[in-house]
Protein backbone atom coordinates (compact mmCIF):
# COMPACT_ATOMS: atom_id res chain seq x y z
CA UNK A 1 0.00 0.00 0.00
CA UNK A 2 1.03 3.59 -0.59
CA UNK A 3 1.48 6.09 2.23
CA UNK A 4 -1.81 7.76 1.28
CA UNK A 5 -3.66 4.44 1.38
CA UNK A 6 -2.18 3.58 4.76
CA UNK A 7 -3.07 6.96 6.25
CA UNK A 8 -6.64 6.66 4.99
CA UNK A 9 -7.00 3.17 6.39
CA UNK A 10 -5.34 4.06 9.72
CA UNK A 11 -6.26 7.68 10.62
CA UNK A 12 -5.11 7.58 14.25
CA UNK A 13 -2.50 5.94 16.44
CA UNK A 14 -3.43 5.76 20.12
CA UNK A 15 -1.13 5.14 23.07
CA UNK A 16 -3.87 3.52 25.16
CA UNK A 17 -2.18 2.56 28.41
CA UNK A 18 0.55 0.54 30.06
CA UNK A 19 0.57 -2.01 32.88
CA UNK A 20 3.32 -2.92 35.32
CA UNK A 21 3.69 -6.36 36.84
CA UNK A 22 6.25 -7.26 39.47
CA UNK A 23 7.97 -10.62 39.11
CA UNK A 24 10.45 -12.47 41.30
CA UNK A 25 13.36 -10.70 39.65
CA UNK A 26 12.01 -7.43 38.31
CA UNK A 27 9.14 -5.68 36.67
CA UNK A 28 7.49 -6.26 33.30
CA UNK A 29 5.94 -3.24 31.59
CA UNK A 30 3.41 -4.00 28.86
CA UNK A 31 2.20 -1.30 26.50
CA UNK A 32 -0.95 -1.15 24.46
CA UNK A 33 -0.97 0.81 21.23
CA UNK A 34 -3.92 0.93 18.85
CA UNK A 35 -3.44 1.50 15.15
CA UNK A 36 -7.01 2.38 14.29
CA UNK A 37 -9.30 0.83 13.52
CA UNK A 38 -8.34 -2.62 14.80
CA UNK A 39 -4.61 -3.36 15.04
CA UNK A 40 -3.36 -3.68 18.62
CA UNK A 41 0.32 -3.85 19.60
CA UNK A 42 1.52 -5.03 23.00
CA UNK A 43 5.33 -4.75 23.28
CA UNK A 44 7.02 -5.37 26.62
CA UNK A 45 10.15 -4.52 28.54
CA UNK A 46 11.45 -6.56 31.47
CA UNK A 47 13.64 -4.61 33.91
CA UNK A 48 15.43 -6.27 36.85
CA UNK A 49 14.78 -4.45 40.11
CA UNK A 50 16.85 -3.76 43.21
CA UNK A 51 15.33 -4.62 46.57
CA UNK A 52 13.73 -1.24 47.27
CA UNK A 53 11.77 0.53 44.55
CA UNK A 54 9.72 3.71 44.54
CA UNK A 55 6.46 2.86 42.70
CA UNK A 56 6.13 6.47 41.59
CA UNK A 57 9.42 6.23 39.70
CA UNK A 58 8.22 3.12 37.88
CA UNK A 59 4.96 4.76 36.81
CA UNK A 60 6.54 7.96 35.60
CA UNK A 61 9.26 6.37 33.51
CA UNK A 62 7.10 3.48 32.33
CA UNK A 63 4.90 6.07 30.64
CA UNK A 64 7.85 7.82 28.99
CA UNK A 65 9.36 4.57 27.75
CA UNK A 66 6.02 3.97 26.06
CA UNK A 67 6.26 7.32 24.30
CA UNK A 68 9.59 6.35 22.75
CA UNK A 69 8.46 2.80 22.04
CA UNK A 70 5.42 4.09 20.19
CA UNK A 71 7.61 5.56 17.42
CA UNK A 72 8.42 2.08 16.08
CA UNK A 73 4.73 1.22 15.79
CA UNK A 74 3.40 4.55 14.51
CA UNK A 75 5.78 4.44 11.53
CA UNK A 76 4.08 1.30 10.14
CA UNK A 77 1.31 3.50 8.67
CA UNK A 78 2.20 7.08 9.70
CA UNK A 79 -1.33 8.09 10.87
CA UNK A 80 -2.07 11.81 10.86
CA UNK A 81 -2.92 11.86 14.56
CA UNK A 82 -1.25 10.42 17.63
CA UNK A 83 -3.45 10.36 20.71
CA UNK A 84 -1.77 9.96 24.10
CA UNK A 85 -4.34 8.49 26.50
CA UNK A 86 -1.84 6.92 28.91
CA UNK A 87 -0.72 10.21 30.42
CA UNK A 88 -0.93 13.99 30.33
CA UNK A 89 1.62 16.08 28.42
CA UNK A 90 1.76 19.85 28.33
CA UNK A 91 2.46 21.95 25.25
CA UNK A 92 6.21 22.06 25.82
CA UNK A 93 6.39 18.28 26.24
CA UNK A 94 4.34 17.72 23.10
CA UNK A 95 6.78 19.95 21.23
CA UNK A 96 9.69 17.78 22.40
CA UNK A 97 8.03 14.58 21.21
CA UNK A 98 7.02 16.07 17.88
CA UNK A 99 10.64 17.15 17.34
CA UNK A 100 11.89 13.65 18.15
CA UNK A 101 9.46 12.07 15.71
CA UNK A 102 10.56 14.35 12.88
CA UNK A 103 14.32 14.32 13.44
CA UNK A 104 14.54 10.79 14.81
CA UNK A 105 12.67 9.38 11.82
CA UNK A 106 14.51 11.49 9.25
CA UNK A 107 16.19 8.51 7.61
CA UNK A 108 12.87 6.61 7.57
CA UNK A 109 11.18 9.55 5.80
CA UNK A 110 14.04 9.88 3.32
CA UNK A 111 14.22 6.21 2.39
CA UNK A 112 10.44 5.95 2.01
CA UNK A 113 10.24 9.29 0.13
CA UNK A 114 7.76 10.68 2.68
CA UNK A 115 7.16 14.44 2.72
CA UNK A 116 6.86 15.19 6.43
CA UNK A 117 6.64 18.95 5.74
CA UNK A 118 3.13 18.92 4.28
CA UNK A 119 0.48 20.71 6.39
CA UNK A 120 -1.13 18.54 9.06
CA UNK A 121 1.35 15.72 8.46
CA UNK A 122 1.46 14.87 12.15
CA UNK A 123 -0.44 16.12 15.17
CA UNK A 124 0.18 14.75 18.66
CA UNK A 125 -2.55 15.21 21.26
CA UNK A 126 -2.56 14.32 24.94
CA UNK A 127 -5.90 13.37 26.51
CA UNK A 128 -4.74 11.42 29.55
CA UNK A 129 -5.11 12.63 33.13
CA UNK A 130 -1.95 11.17 34.73
CA UNK A 131 0.70 13.85 35.30
CA UNK A 132 3.82 13.16 33.25
CA UNK A 133 6.45 15.05 35.20
CA UNK A 134 7.98 15.35 38.64
CA UNK A 135 7.91 19.15 38.73
CA UNK A 136 5.62 21.33 40.89
CA UNK A 137 4.82 21.20 43.70
CA UNK A 138 8.38 21.87 44.79
CA UNK A 139 10.25 18.81 46.00
CA UNK A 140 7.87 16.28 44.50
CA UNK A 141 10.56 15.01 42.17
CA UNK A 142 13.18 14.69 44.88
CA UNK A 143 12.79 11.01 45.72
CA UNK A 144 16.29 10.46 47.06
CA UNK A 145 17.42 8.83 43.82
CA UNK A 146 21.16 9.39 43.67
CA UNK A 147 24.17 7.67 45.16
CA UNK A 148 27.18 9.92 44.72
CA UNK A 149 30.06 8.41 42.79
CA UNK A 150 27.96 5.81 40.91
CA UNK A 151 27.55 5.64 37.12
CA UNK A 152 25.10 3.55 35.16
CA UNK A 153 26.97 2.78 31.92
CA UNK A 154 24.97 1.67 28.88
CA UNK A 155 26.96 -0.84 26.90
CA UNK A 156 26.94 -2.50 23.51
CA UNK A 157 29.39 -4.77 21.77
CA UNK A 158 31.58 -2.24 19.97
CA UNK A 159 34.93 -0.57 20.50
CA UNK A 160 33.39 2.62 21.95
CA UNK A 161 32.11 0.73 25.00
CA UNK A 162 35.56 -0.74 25.53
CA UNK A 163 37.17 2.71 25.47
CA UNK A 164 34.59 4.13 27.90
CA UNK A 165 35.32 1.27 30.31
CA UNK A 166 39.04 1.87 29.89
CA UNK A 167 38.58 5.48 30.95
CA UNK A 168 36.23 4.86 33.88
CA UNK A 169 38.34 2.05 35.29
CA UNK A 170 41.17 4.54 35.77
CA UNK A 171 39.00 6.44 38.23
CA UNK A 172 37.33 5.70 41.54
CA UNK A 173 33.70 5.74 40.46
CA UNK A 174 31.46 2.71 40.94
CA UNK A 175 30.26 1.38 37.59
CA UNK A 176 26.93 -0.37 37.05
CA UNK A 177 26.82 -1.69 33.46
CA UNK A 178 23.46 -2.06 31.72
CA UNK A 179 22.63 -3.75 28.41
CA UNK A 180 19.44 -4.35 26.42
CA UNK A 181 19.09 -7.75 24.74
CA UNK A 182 22.87 -8.17 24.85
CA UNK A 183 24.79 -9.84 22.06
CA UNK A 184 27.59 -12.36 22.54
CA UNK A 185 30.06 -9.50 22.01
CA UNK A 186 28.44 -7.50 24.81
CA UNK A 187 28.86 -10.40 27.24
CA UNK A 188 32.49 -10.77 26.21
CA UNK A 189 33.16 -7.09 26.82
CA UNK A 190 31.58 -7.38 30.26
CA UNK A 191 33.79 -10.36 31.02
CA UNK A 192 36.91 -8.64 29.70
CA UNK A 193 36.12 -5.60 31.87
CA UNK A 194 35.65 -7.80 34.92
CA UNK A 195 31.94 -7.21 35.51
CA UNK A 196 29.91 -10.05 36.99
CA UNK A 197 26.65 -8.29 37.89
CA UNK A 198 25.38 -6.42 34.81
CA UNK A 199 21.82 -5.13 34.66
CA UNK A 200 20.24 -6.98 31.73
CA UNK A 201 17.01 -5.54 30.30
CA UNK A 202 14.88 -7.59 27.92
CA UNK A 203 12.81 -5.73 25.32
CA UNK A 204 10.37 -7.54 23.05
CA UNK A 205 8.83 -6.37 19.79
CA UNK A 206 5.23 -7.32 19.13
CA UNK A 207 5.33 -9.90 16.29
CA UNK A 208 2.27 -8.25 14.75
CA UNK A 209 4.52 -5.35 13.69
CA UNK A 210 6.87 -7.76 11.93
CA UNK A 211 3.89 -9.36 10.17
CA UNK A 212 2.70 -5.94 8.97
CA UNK A 213 6.16 -5.14 7.63
CA UNK A 214 6.19 -8.43 5.74
CA UNK A 215 2.79 -7.54 4.28
CA UNK A 216 3.90 -4.22 2.85
CA UNK A 217 3.46 -1.74 5.73
CA UNK A 218 6.19 0.84 6.14
CA UNK A 219 9.45 0.03 7.84
CA UNK A 220 12.78 1.71 8.49
CA UNK A 221 15.27 3.16 10.93
CA UNK A 222 14.07 4.49 14.30
CA UNK A 223 15.91 6.54 16.97
CA UNK A 224 16.74 3.56 19.18
CA UNK A 225 19.33 5.51 21.17
CA UNK A 226 16.50 7.78 22.35
CA UNK A 227 14.81 4.70 23.77
CA UNK A 228 18.07 3.71 25.45
CA UNK A 229 18.39 7.21 26.92
CA UNK A 230 14.99 7.14 28.61
CA UNK A 231 15.44 3.51 29.64
CA UNK A 232 18.87 4.29 31.06
CA UNK A 233 17.55 7.17 33.14
CA UNK A 234 14.69 4.96 34.33
CA UNK A 235 17.10 2.23 35.44
CA UNK A 236 19.40 4.87 36.91
CA UNK A 237 16.49 6.06 39.05
CA UNK A 238 15.76 2.53 40.25
CA UNK A 239 19.40 1.83 41.09
CA UNK A 240 19.99 5.32 42.51
CA UNK A 241 22.97 6.18 40.28
CA UNK A 242 24.32 9.69 40.02
CA UNK A 243 24.83 9.61 36.25
CA UNK A 244 23.76 7.69 33.16
CA UNK A 245 26.71 7.38 30.79
CA UNK A 246 26.65 6.49 27.09
CA UNK A 247 29.43 6.27 24.50
CA UNK A 248 28.37 8.60 21.69
CA UNK A 249 31.16 10.53 20.01
CA UNK A 250 31.48 13.92 18.33
CA UNK A 251 31.41 12.28 14.89
CA UNK A 252 27.75 11.34 15.39
CA UNK A 253 26.81 14.98 14.78
CA UNK A 254 27.49 14.76 11.03
CA UNK A 255 24.43 13.98 8.93
CA UNK A 256 24.07 12.00 5.73
CA UNK A 257 21.94 14.14 3.43
CA UNK A 258 19.58 17.13 3.45
CA UNK A 259 15.96 16.22 2.72
CA UNK A 260 12.94 18.52 2.77
CA UNK A 261 14.97 21.23 4.45
CA UNK A 262 16.43 19.29 7.38
CA UNK A 263 19.64 17.35 7.79
CA UNK A 264 18.99 13.62 7.83
CA UNK A 265 21.29 11.92 10.32
CA UNK A 266 21.30 8.16 10.80
CA UNK A 267 22.83 8.81 14.22
CA UNK A 268 20.45 11.60 15.24
CA UNK A 269 19.63 10.17 18.67
CA UNK A 270 23.39 9.84 19.29
CA UNK A 271 24.01 13.47 18.33
CA UNK A 272 24.83 16.35 20.65
CA UNK A 273 21.59 18.06 19.60
CA UNK A 274 19.52 15.18 20.97
CA UNK A 275 21.69 14.97 24.08
CA UNK A 276 20.96 18.63 24.77
CA UNK A 277 17.25 18.17 24.07
CA UNK A 278 16.79 15.26 26.47
CA UNK A 279 18.94 16.86 29.17
CA UNK A 280 16.76 19.96 29.01
CA UNK A 281 13.60 17.83 29.13
CA UNK A 282 14.84 15.85 32.13
CA UNK A 283 16.08 18.93 33.96
CA UNK A 284 12.70 20.60 33.61
CA UNK A 285 10.38 17.68 34.29
CA UNK A 286 12.53 15.31 36.37
CA UNK A 287 14.98 17.59 38.19
CA UNK A 288 16.22 14.90 40.57
CA UNK A 289 16.85 12.24 37.93
CA UNK A 290 20.41 11.09 37.16
CA UNK A 291 22.19 13.28 34.65
CA UNK A 292 22.55 11.85 31.15
CA UNK A 293 25.66 12.47 29.07
CA UNK A 294 28.11 10.86 26.66
CA UNK A 295 31.59 10.04 27.91
CA UNK A 296 33.12 10.25 24.42
CA UNK A 297 31.46 13.46 23.21
CA UNK A 298 34.69 15.56 23.07
CA UNK A 299 36.29 12.94 20.79
CA UNK A 300 35.89 11.78 17.21
CA UNK A 301 36.04 8.22 15.91
CA UNK A 302 39.70 8.34 14.94
CA UNK A 303 40.71 9.53 18.39
CA UNK A 304 38.64 6.73 19.90
CA UNK A 305 40.25 4.20 17.58
CA UNK A 306 43.67 5.42 18.67
CA UNK A 307 42.60 4.98 22.29
CA UNK A 308 41.36 1.47 21.57
CA UNK A 309 44.93 0.56 20.67
CA UNK A 310 45.72 0.70 24.39
CA UNK A 311 42.85 -1.63 25.39
CA UNK A 312 44.12 -4.91 23.99
CA UNK A 313 42.04 -6.92 26.46
CA UNK A 314 38.98 -6.22 24.32
CA UNK A 315 40.40 -7.38 20.96
CA UNK A 316 38.71 -10.77 21.07
CA UNK A 317 35.57 -9.38 22.68
CA UNK A 318 34.21 -6.55 20.57
CA UNK A 319 32.20 -6.77 17.35
CA UNK A 320 30.84 -3.66 15.64
CA UNK A 321 29.16 -5.37 12.68
CA UNK A 322 25.37 -5.02 12.75
CA UNK A 323 24.91 -7.44 9.85
CA UNK A 324 26.84 -10.17 11.62
CA UNK A 325 25.65 -9.45 15.15
CA UNK A 326 23.18 -12.36 15.24
CA UNK A 327 25.85 -14.84 14.17
CA UNK A 328 28.63 -13.09 16.12
CA UNK A 329 30.76 -12.56 13.03
CA UNK A 330 32.22 -9.75 10.94
CA UNK A 331 30.36 -9.79 7.61
CA UNK A 332 33.40 -8.13 5.98
CA UNK A 333 31.33 -6.24 3.44
CA UNK A 334 29.12 -3.64 5.20
CA UNK A 335 29.92 0.01 5.87
CA UNK A 336 30.31 -0.66 9.60
CA UNK A 337 32.94 -3.35 9.02
CA UNK A 338 34.69 -1.10 6.51
CA UNK A 339 34.82 1.94 8.78
CA UNK A 340 35.81 -0.02 11.88
CA UNK A 341 38.71 -1.57 9.98
CA UNK A 342 39.63 1.72 8.32
CA UNK A 343 39.66 3.66 11.59
CA UNK A 344 41.66 1.08 13.54
CA UNK A 345 44.22 0.18 10.87
CA UNK A 346 46.49 3.23 11.32
CA UNK A 347 46.87 2.61 15.05
CA UNK A 348 47.01 -1.16 15.60
CA UNK A 349 49.89 -3.38 14.48
CA UNK A 350 49.16 -5.27 11.27
CA UNK A 351 49.24 -8.71 12.91
CA UNK A 352 46.80 -7.53 15.59
CA UNK A 353 44.37 -6.31 12.93
CA UNK A 354 44.50 -9.64 11.09
CA UNK A 355 43.92 -11.51 14.34
CA UNK A 356 40.79 -9.43 15.06
CA UNK A 357 39.26 -9.47 11.57
CA UNK A 358 40.63 -12.73 10.18
CA UNK A 359 42.00 -11.18 7.01
CA UNK A 360 43.15 -7.89 5.55
CA UNK A 361 39.82 -6.27 4.70
CA UNK A 362 41.44 -3.83 2.28
CA UNK A 363 41.89 -6.82 -0.01
CA UNK A 364 38.10 -7.35 -0.05
CA UNK A 365 36.42 -5.55 -3.01
CA UNK A 366 33.16 -4.94 -1.07
CA UNK A 367 35.10 -3.19 1.69
CA UNK A 368 36.98 -1.00 -0.80
CA UNK A 369 33.64 -0.02 -2.32
CA UNK A 370 32.37 0.97 1.12
CA UNK A 371 35.52 3.02 1.79
CA UNK A 372 34.87 4.95 -1.43
CA UNK A 373 31.42 5.81 -0.07
CA UNK A 374 32.80 6.69 3.36
CA UNK A 375 35.28 9.15 1.85
CA UNK A 376 32.69 10.79 -0.39
CA UNK A 377 33.93 9.35 -3.67
CA UNK A 378 30.68 7.44 -4.20
CA UNK A 379 27.10 8.39 -3.38
CA UNK A 380 26.24 9.74 0.03
CA UNK A 381 27.72 8.77 3.35
CA UNK A 382 26.32 5.32 4.26
CA UNK A 383 23.38 5.20 6.68
CA UNK A 384 25.38 3.55 9.43
CA UNK A 385 27.06 4.49 12.70
CA UNK A 386 30.34 5.52 11.10
CA UNK A 387 32.70 8.48 11.32
CA UNK A 388 32.73 11.67 9.31
CA UNK A 389 33.89 11.94 5.71
CA UNK A 390 37.01 13.83 6.79
CA UNK A 391 37.89 11.11 9.29
CA UNK A 392 37.61 8.46 6.58
CA UNK A 393 39.76 10.52 4.21
CA UNK A 394 42.49 10.97 6.81
CA UNK A 395 42.31 7.29 7.76
CA UNK A 396 42.97 6.28 4.14
CA UNK A 397 46.19 8.30 4.07
CA UNK A 398 47.23 7.05 7.52
CA UNK A 399 46.50 3.45 6.46
CA UNK A 400 48.76 3.79 3.39
CA UNK A 401 51.52 5.11 5.64
CA UNK A 402 50.96 2.20 8.04
CA UNK A 403 51.53 -0.32 5.23
CA UNK A 404 54.83 1.38 4.46
CA UNK A 405 55.77 1.36 8.14
CA UNK A 406 55.15 -2.37 8.42
CA UNK A 407 56.80 -3.09 5.04
CA UNK A 408 53.61 -4.60 3.69
CA UNK A 409 52.35 -4.42 0.12
CA UNK A 410 49.66 -1.73 -0.17
CA UNK A 411 46.39 -3.09 -1.63
CA UNK A 412 45.67 -1.69 -5.07
CA UNK A 413 42.13 -0.61 -4.13
CA UNK A 414 43.39 1.51 -1.24
CA UNK A 415 46.03 3.17 -3.41
CA UNK A 416 43.38 3.96 -6.00
CA UNK A 417 41.21 5.65 -3.37
CA UNK A 418 44.14 7.76 -2.22
CA UNK A 419 44.89 8.74 -5.81
CA UNK A 420 41.27 9.63 -6.52
CA UNK A 421 41.07 11.76 -3.38
CA UNK A 422 44.11 13.69 -4.56
CA UNK A 423 44.75 15.59 -1.33
CA UNK A 424 48.11 17.27 -0.83
CA UNK A 425 50.49 16.37 1.97
CA UNK A 426 50.08 19.79 3.59
CA UNK A 427 46.30 19.42 3.59
CA UNK A 428 46.59 15.99 5.22
CA UNK A 429 48.86 17.42 7.92
CA UNK A 430 46.27 20.10 8.66
CA UNK A 431 43.50 17.51 8.71
CA UNK A 432 45.54 15.28 11.00
CA UNK A 433 46.06 18.10 13.47
CA UNK A 434 42.39 19.08 13.39
CA UNK A 435 41.12 15.54 13.91
CA UNK A 436 43.74 13.90 16.13
CA UNK A 437 45.13 16.74 18.22
CA UNK A 438 42.01 18.80 18.90
CA UNK A 439 39.69 18.41 21.87
CA UNK A 440 35.98 19.01 21.22
CA UNK A 441 34.41 21.91 23.07
CA UNK A 442 30.78 20.74 23.21
CA UNK A 443 30.05 18.16 25.87
CA UNK A 444 28.24 17.67 29.18
CA UNK A 445 30.83 15.73 31.16
CA UNK A 446 31.19 16.55 34.87
CA UNK A 447 34.69 17.68 35.91
CA UNK A 448 35.73 14.28 37.26
CA UNK A 449 34.85 12.62 33.96
CA UNK A 450 36.61 15.33 31.95
CA UNK A 451 39.78 14.55 33.91
CA UNK A 452 39.49 10.82 33.13
CA UNK A 453 38.90 11.39 29.42
CA UNK A 454 41.70 13.94 29.06
CA UNK A 455 44.18 11.71 30.89
CA UNK A 456 43.40 8.73 28.65
CA UNK A 457 43.43 10.88 25.52
CA UNK A 458 46.83 12.39 26.35
CA UNK A 459 48.28 9.01 27.30
CA UNK A 460 47.14 7.57 23.99
CA UNK A 461 48.55 10.46 22.00
CA UNK A 462 52.00 9.99 23.53
CA UNK A 463 52.04 6.22 22.96
CA UNK A 464 51.14 6.09 19.27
Amino acid sequence: MTLEQLRLKHPRFIYKHYTTEKTNTGIVITYEFLLEPDIVFRPTVDIPLPSAVDPAAIELFAFHLGLVESISYWKAACPKEIIIEAGSLNTDQLRFWNDLYIHGLGEFFYRNRIDFTVPEFLKIKSTGDKPASAEAPAGKGNWGWKQEGTDLVLIGGGKDTAVTFGMLQNGSRRIRPMAVNPSAATYRILQAAGFRDPIIVRRTIDPILLQLNANGYLNGHTPFSAYLAFLGVCVGVLYKTEHVVVSNEKSANEGNVVYKGIEINHQYSKSFRFEQMIRSYLAHYFPSAPSYFSMLRPLNNLQIARMFALTQAFDAAFNSCNVGSKTDTWCRSCAKCAFTYLSLFPFLPYERMIKIFGTDLFSVPAVIEQVRKLTGLLEMKPFECVGTRDESVLAVYLAVDAYKKYLKEIPEGLLKIKSDLGISESEILQLSHALLDTWGDTYNLPPEHVTLVRAFWQKTATNI
